[in-house]
């Protein structure tokens, strides 16, 4: 049995919350309100299954969580509850660039290591995903970074585009939420011995992603807005161009194509359905083996910090967590539930704190000349 959380909403009280969801193969168990910021995880069979049985109920919970989750919907003018909320919020979460000083005295003596997502972190969110450009200056700091510390990129997109948009060869880059790593081509110093770090746990699943991709793209054509992304070991659904009026009938073509893929799962991230392999493979699974490949498994002189904004990010966030090392950094605006210990608000802080991690490791290199 396992648990999944989704986000519904109260129409008539404007309240939006998470609800948990003990799921069996065979039926949904039971269901329990917790705090907001949950997001749906769900094996295609047994979730797909349900929503025959259950009808357009759990549809429009479906289509409710989208609706919670969307920017469009935050207040223009926040309430006082609002603002007391994002105090209590920010007293458990601070921002990491206040706590700046905290943060390196806890990796005095330890050899940080840093793990980035891209979108929404190092580049804004964008209506359309191939035009989400990191900024020339964001590039630079990153490079500089990876300079001082081993960087990795961690991201849902392909392996390869994630690459176009960055374009630094000194990095790791791990792809399809960690299902495709690659480690630096060229010029880190961090780089293990001769062999070029390559892992892609989930080889056997192309040909399907392949086939599910090309369903979708048929599918979806009819619903102005939506755009489906062959992210090679993951598929993407956007919908942030899609009317909401529409998002009942996107689920529902989506929906179609998945009864017939048991070995795929669907998840919920920022205005996108992504579909996977029900491997046990994650952001966090690819922050370990990433951890190991650097030599640090096992090791307490590590700390590593893991910078993002998506739902994605938090099985990485947990990872930390309950290893007590390191620190996870929530990029959001708005408070949510995370296992994340700090948070920026935007690209620009994460570009700030980047830029003081550099300033402290190599004082010289902001002050002049990249030595990079």
């Amino acid at each position: 049995m396992t648990k999944q959380n989704v986000i519904v909403s109260d129409k008539k009280s404007g309240l939006n919350m998470s609800i948990t969801m003990a799921m069996s193969k065979s039926s949904i168990l039971t269901m329990t309100a917790q705090k907001p910021g949950g997001y749906i995880s769900f094996s295609t069979t047994e979730l797909l299954k349900n929503l025959e049985i259950n009808g357009e109920g759990r549809i429009n919970a479906w289509v409710e969580s989208m609706r919670a989750s969307s920017p469009t919907h935050i207040k223009s003018t926040p309430s006082l509850a609002d603002h007391d909320r994002r105090s209590s919020w920010t007293v458990s979460h601070p921002s990491a660039l206040d706590m700046f000083e905290q943060i390196i005295d806890a990796s005095k003596g330890k050899q940080i290591v840093m793990f980035l997502d891209y979108d929404g972190t190092l580049s804004p969110i964008v209506d359309d995903p191939d035009k989400a450009f990191m900024s020339d200056a964001m590039r630079q700091t990153v490079r500089k970074l990876a300079g001082c510390f081993p960087t990795a990129i961690v991201s849902g997109r392909c392996r390869d585009k994630v690459y176009n948009f960055v374009r630094l060869a000194e990095l790791y880059y791990a792809g399809s939420h960690g299902m495709d790593i690659k480690g630096p081509a060229k010029g880190s110093k961090y780089k293990k011995g001769s062999r070029a770090v390559l892992f892609q746990p989930a080889s056997e699943f192309l040909p399907m992603i392949d086939e599910v991709y090309k369903h979708l793209v048929e599918k979806t054509k009819s619903t102005p807005g939506a755009k489906v992304e062959n992210n090679k070991f993951c598929v993407s659904v956007h919908f942030r161009r899609v009317e909401e009026k529409k998002w009942n009938e996107l689920f529902q073509q989506v929906k179609s194509v998945l009864k017939e893929y048991p070995e795929l799962r669907l998840t919920q991230g920022r205005k996108v359905l992504e579909i996977r392999p029900t491997i046990k493979w994650d952001k966090g699974k690819a922050l370990e083996f990433l951890l190991e490949s650097l030599g640090f498994a096992n090791c307490s002189d590590v700390f590593p910090v893991y910078i993002g904004d998506d739902r994605t990010d938090e099985d990485a966030f947990k990872i930390l967590r309950e290893k007590g090392q390191g620190f996870g950094i929530l990029v959001s605006k708005f408070p949510k539930e995370t296992c994340a210990s700090y948070s920026l608000q935007e690209p620009d802080e994460v570009r700030d704190f980047l830029q003081r991690l550099v300033q402290w490791k190599r004082p010289s290199v902001l002050g002049g000349q990249s030595k990079v």
